[in-house]
């Protein structure tokens, strides 16, 4: 069945690169509302569905925009933990064009999701089953969806660093391991990369209290890491996040080497075009059980930082 909130939950915060405070309040919302997002600071109120067709190009984060060019960006870690919580509608109030940051992972939205509790409503879900391999690449990067009986994600990352180095990590998302094994990892950057973007304007918000810096060999952010492999940890994250603006769970295996947001949209949009790759179909019981989501107790936060 379809769920949503049983109650509101509210968080306060900055946005990564405005610096801008922010509020967000999740709502529950009914039968087949999907995730939208309203900006509530701005005339008419306008909503913007968090759906692959509506993500325009950003390789630092995932946004929203509509025809108006109204925008909300960062939206990828509540997005993760809407998935991995189970949450199929929610209306999304914001104050401004950016989710806030908040520790740098999506464990304070899970808890507070976990918290409000679900309401399971008396419709069916729908699901969206792989049927043909769809990938796309850039160079040596590449992100590709294959069919498989439950959502499983499969990351690999490569960089120069010694303190991040090569990361791999295969993961089924079933019955919450997304709280269990991936919700508290954090965003993670180098701190030359931190000196770039704020010299173009972005990342002002950023500190190393949510974020993971790191420079060579070196973790910067106070207490190191909460997980030796954190930064192929928050990779699947944040795919996990974008792979939900398809409009429901997938029935999938989504493979990504040094893949990042813009990339797994683009994946998405091939998918689409291929009618012969995917088709709806209605969850029975069975086939619930294998979904993000389902079954997420506030036990499983007790392997969360």
């Amino acid at each position: 069945m379809q769920a949503t909130l049983r109650t509101s939950v509210a968080f306060d915060g900055t946005g990564l690169h405005s610096g801008a405070p922010v509020r967000v309040v999740v709502h529950p919302a009914p039968v087949s509302h999907g995730i939208v997002f309203r900006r509530v600071d701005l005339a008419g109120q306008p909503l913007l569905p968090a759906l692959w067709s509506a993500v325009s190009v950003s390789p630092l984060n995932t946004r929203l925009t509509n025809a108006k060019g109204v925008i909300v960006s960062t939206i990828e870690h509540l997005m993760a933990a809407l998935s991995g919580c189970g949450i199929h509608n929610a209306l999304i109030d914001i104050d401004g064009p950016e989710v806030p940051i908040l520790d740098g992972s999506a464990a304070p939205f899970v808890r507070a999701f976990i918290a409000a509790g679900l309401d399971h409503l008396s419709a069916p879900l729908r699901a969206i089953e792989i049927l043909k391999e769809v990938t796309v690449a850039e160079g040596d990067a590449f992100a590709s969806l294959s069919p498989a009986t439950s959502l499983q994600i499969d990351f690999g990352i490569a960089f120069d660093d010694a303190a991040i180095g090569r990361q791999q990590m295969t993961l089924n998302m079933a019955n919450g391991a997304f709280v269990r094994e991936l919700c508290d990892s954090r965003t993670f950057c180098r701190a030359a990369d931190v000196d770039a973007m704020r010299a173009n304007g972005l990342a002002l918000g950023g500190t190393v209290e949510n974020a993971v810096v790191v420079q060579g060999a070196d973790v910067l952010t106070p207490g190191g890491l909460r997980h030796p492999d954190e930064a192929v940890r928050h990779k699947m994250l944040d795919a996990l996040g974008d792979l939900y603006t398809a409009g429901a769970p997938i029935l999938g295996r989504y493979t990504g080497y040094k893949s990042g947001h813009a990339m797994t949209n683009r994946l998405l949009r091939s998918l689409f075009a291929r009618p012969d790759a995917w088709r709806w179909v209605e969850c029975d019981r069975r086939t619930s059980a294998r979904l993000p989501g389902v079954g997420v107790s506030p036990a499983d936060l007790e392997a969360v930082a």
